[in-house]
């Protein structure tokens, strides 16, 4: 079994002996197998975007076609994310893209694979990945996309709807917090749900992050 928790065992301190970049750590994290997600999946899905960027986004995990290519970020929500940021003037290929799990969890209905949200197990297996991809970056401003990323770093409180678009401190960074682009396409009338209030509200969010950057 993979021992994410020994990422950073190396003295950083030490020259000859310094702790990994963001490769070695996508290279040790594909072979993770820290909780039973990787079962079923095509593999980890890690992060990916500039070594040094300002701005890091944090989704929930991998999708049907994220886990398919082994990207972040590139189905129907990572289109939905891209038109949103062009929008709000942010520029996605400045940003690194990661999510909390770095598996895709699902259930099969028929041939298709449903998405099904992580558990605490998966979110707590994967956080040294996402703590080490965080430590290697150091953005500026971090960006959590839905309840459960929100929740990986701020903790089981956290309430999307009450706390959305305000920034906080945390750690060293500034963290705004908002919903994933996937409640968007998943929007309900019947429920009062209306997608372009939705995206617009989404946009301002990613406008607040930005005007952080500047």
């Amino acid at each position: 079994m993979t021992e994410p928790l020994d990422l950073f065992a190396s003295d950083p301190t030490d020259t000859a002996d310094p702790p990994p970049d963001l490769e070695t750590l996508r290279a040790r994290a594909a072979g993770c197998t820290a909780c039973e997600l990787y079962h079923d999946t095509t593999g980890t899905v890690f992060g990916s975007g500039p070594p040094q960027a300002r701005l890091v986004m944090v989704g929930e995990q991998p999708g049907d076609q994220e886990d398919r290519q082994q990207a972040p970020f590139v189905g129907p929500a990572g289109r939905l994310l891209d038109e949103a940021l062009d929008e709000a003037g942010v520029a996605r290929d400045d940003a690194y893209v990661t999510n909390a799990v770095k598996h895709f969890n699902f259930r099969y209905q028929g041939k298709r694979r449903i998405h099904e949200t992580p558990k605490a197990g998966h979110i707590k297996a994967c956080r040294p990945w996402l703590d080490a991809e965080l430590a290697l970056v150091k953005p500026q401003v971090l960006l959590t996309l839905g309840a459960t990323a929100g929740k990986a770093l701020l903790g089981s409180s956290f309430r999307i709807t009450a706390e959305r678009g305000e920034p906080r401190a945390w750690n060293d960074m500034t963290l705004v917090p908002t919903i994933h682009p996937s409640a968007i396409l998943r929007a309900d009338p019947a429920r009062g749900q209306d997608r372009d209030e939705m995206f617009a509200g989404f946009v301002a969010d990613l406008k607040v992050a930005g005007d952080l950057l500047s």
